[in-house]
Parts: C-alpha cells; structure tokens; sequence
C-alpha cells in the first residue's frame, strides 16, 4: 500500500513538471514574442523626396529617440521613387514632393487612399553662384549672358517641372533652354551652382537655405508655376502600415512641422 503510495506522487510530481509546464517558462516566452513583434513593427521604410533630406533626417533622430523606431530613408527624385513603388520596391511611407508623382501611384491602386495628405508647401526660387552674384538680379538677366542654367528634369524632378513652367511664365524659356543642364535630382541641381558648373539654378526655397555658395535672387510668382505641395500616403504593399500611419501622423504635429519650417517649408495650413 505504501509502495502504491509513494508511485502516485511520483506521478503527480512528474505531470505537474512536464504535463502542465513551466507557467513562469511560458511567461517569459510570451514576453521575447510580444518583444520582437513591437520591435519588427517598429521597423519603417521611407521614400521621400531629394528636397527633404535635412528636415526629414532631423526629424528621423528626434522620432527614434523617442519611440524606439528604426526608419530606413531613402531620398531621390519624386519620379525615380514613384518608378521604384511601382516596380514593387519595399516602401511604407511615400512622401512625394508633387501631387503628380501621388496622383499616379493612386490610379494604380498602389497606395491606401485614406491615408493620403498634403503635408507642406514650398516656394520655387532662382540662385546664382558665388562669382555671378552682382551680375544677376533676375531669370531675365540670365538672356544675354553665355553661362548655363541648372533645373532638374522636368519629367522627373518636379523642382525641373515647376522651373520650366515658371520660365514659360517669364517668357524666357525659348531663350534659356539652350543653356540648361539638367540635374537628376534638385540636389544635384544645387552642386551644379555650388561648384560653378551651373552660373544659375532653379531650386526650393528650403535647398537654397543650406546651400553655402550661392545666393537667392528671385522668389517666383506662385502663379508662374503649379503649387508646390508635398502630399504623403502609406504603399499598399507596405509590411508596417501601423508603423506608417503613426510615423505620418508624427510629421504632422507641431513639433515635427516647426522643424520643416525651421528649414524653409510651409506649413499646409498656412
């Protein structure tokens, strides 16, 4: 009887051990799971547009510090990126800096809709180098001089875009073309006039402000061009849209704002 006993708690000891597990086991398992999913969800993938490199990548190490977050950027033309979202690149969060680029991904479904919003404004101004500062006033100074004039291209570059109808505006396109080197991106389009490459350039308001060899000498008229509206919305194919839509709705508020003012933009509603 003892004997039988005694072969009973044994059994017990050994389902209470291995048949039932380990809760505390269990526990920390749960934990490490819950873990890594925060931190792969956290995870967020970008294509925005050349003009916002400075401003973004402020605003990148502000959000990570505080939410833990890793952003991959990638900055470029807003038409190489709409190319590379098309073409099935991995993007979360497309910020385009014309509503064209937007506009085509969104007739081909390749974007949530209601996720989609305008985030700022820009201004389209005419720079010149260093050693053509007191030589040019305006585009229309540029007509009897023998230099080149960078913009990027228009097909690509929405800044290229906007310059060529801005000149069209001015009247001084028929006159110019024939001394415009075209830049891949608008950032591009600033190296040319920075290195003397480029004795003018059509660019944003907020690329001239960090440039450290050239001048602004004309702000355009906003009628001599479409307006400069940078829209955004999360790709439908994104693996984080949670991630995306909580990163968006960040660069939205005040604090992210006043950095992209801080850096020549305005704010949509201005």
């Amino acid at each position: 009887m003892k004997k039988m006993f005694s072969i009973l708690i044994a059994a017990t000891l050994v389902l209470g051990v291995f048949g039932c597990g380990n809760p505390k086991v269990d526990e920390k398992k749960d934990v490490a799971t819950s873990k890594d999913t925060s931190k792969e969800n956290l995870n967020i993938t970008i294509s925005a547009a050349a003009s916002l490199t400075e401003s973004l990548t402020e605003i990148q190490k502000k959000y990570e510090e505080k939410t833990g977050a890793k952003l991959s950027i990638t900055f470029d033309a807003s038409g190489t990126l709409q190319k590379q979202i098309e073409q099935g690149a991995p993007t979360d969060l497309f910020i385009s800096a014309s509503k064209k680029n937007m506009d085509k991904l969104q007739e081909q479904k390749l974007i949530d809709d209601d996720t989609r919003k305008d985030l700022l404004r820009n201004k389209l101004v005419l720079i010149v180098s260093e050693e053509n500062k007191d030589k040019v006033k305006e585009l229309s100074d540029l007509k009897d001089m023998n230099v080149k004039i960078a913009i990027g291209q228009p097909e690509s570059v929405p800044a290229g875009k906007y310059g060529k109808e801005a000149m069209e505006y001015y009247k001084v396109w028929d006159s110019l073309k024939g001394k415009i080197v075209y830049g891949k991106s608008v950032k591009q389009v600033g190296k040319y006039v920075e290195s003397g490459e480029a004795a003018a350039g059509i660019v944003y308001n907020n690329d001239a402000k960090v440039l450290k060899k050239s001048h602004i000498k004309q702000t355009f008229d906003e009628k001599s061009h479409k307006p400069i509206v940078y829209p955004m919305a999360v790709v439908k194919n994104s693996k984080n849209k949670e991630g995306a839509k909580k990163f968006a709705e960040y660069i939205a508020t005040k604090e992210a704002q006043d950095i992209f003012l801080k850096y020549g933009f305005d704010s949509i509603t201005k």
